[in-house]
C-alpha cells in the first residue's frame, strides 16, 4: 500500500492479541498506541520492532469531511531498504466489511507517487487527497497492515473515522 494509504487507512479500536487461532488472518488491536500528530490514527501494537518509525502525521482537516481536499503530511524513518512487500486493506462501515484485500506493496504506493525500493533512513510525505461529497454518514474503521518481502513488519495502523450530514 502506499504510504499515504498506510496514512489514511490508516484515517478508538478495541483491544485484542495477535492472531487467535480460531480466525487465522485477523489482525487484532491494542489500545493506547497513539501515532505522534494532529490525526486519528492509531498503531496496531507497540510499534517499537516495526521497520517503519512514524514520527508524525498530521491531516488537515482532522476529522476529514466529505467534499474537501485531505492533506496528509508525514515524517518517519525506514530502518531497512524496502525492496517489497504486501499490504493487507481492510475497511468497515460499521459492522459492515466493505473492503478486505492483499495489495502488492510496491505497485499501491506508486498512487502517492513513491517507487520500490524504499531507502533506508528519513522520509518525508505531502499528498492532498480529494474526498468525494457523497460519503455516507456513519462511522468507518480502517485497517491498513502492512510487511515487507520477508515478511516483517513495515507497520499496522488503524482508525475510526465519524462523517456527518
Amino acid at each position: 500500500m502506499k504510504f499515504s494509504s498506510v496514512l489514511l487507512a490508516a484515517a478508538g479500536v478495541a483491544t485484542v492479541s495477535a492472531q487467535p487461532s480460531w480466525m487465522p488472518g485477523q489482525v487484532t488491536i491494542q489500545n493506547d498506541y497513539k501515532v505522534p500528530g494532529d490525526n486519528p490514527l492509531d498503531f496496531c501494537a507497540d510499534p517499537k520492532d516495526n521497520l517503519l518509525e512514524i514520527e508524525k502525521v498530521d491531516l488537515d482537516p482532522n476529522p476529514p469531511q466529505p467534499g474537501s481536499t485531505l492533506t496528509i503530511k508525514a515524517k518517519g524513518n525506514f530502518k531497512e531498504k524496502i525492496e517489497g512487500g504486501k499490504m493487507h486493506l481492510q475497511v468497515k462501515y460499521g459492522l459492515i466489511t466493505l473492503i478486505n484485500q492483499d495489495a502488492d506493496l510496491c505497485e499501491t504506493i506508486g498512487k502517492a507517487d513513491l517507487t520500490c525500493p524504499l531507502e533506508k533512513g528519513e522520509m518525508s510525505l505531502t499528498k492532498d487527497v480529494d474526498l468525494p461529497q457523497q460519503i455516507p454518514p456513519g462511522t468507518y474503521t480502517v485497517l491498513a497492515d502492512v510487511f515487507d518481502q520477508d515478511g516483517k513488519k513495515i507497520t499496522c495502523l488503524t482508525s475510526k473515522i465519524t462523517f456527518h450530514r
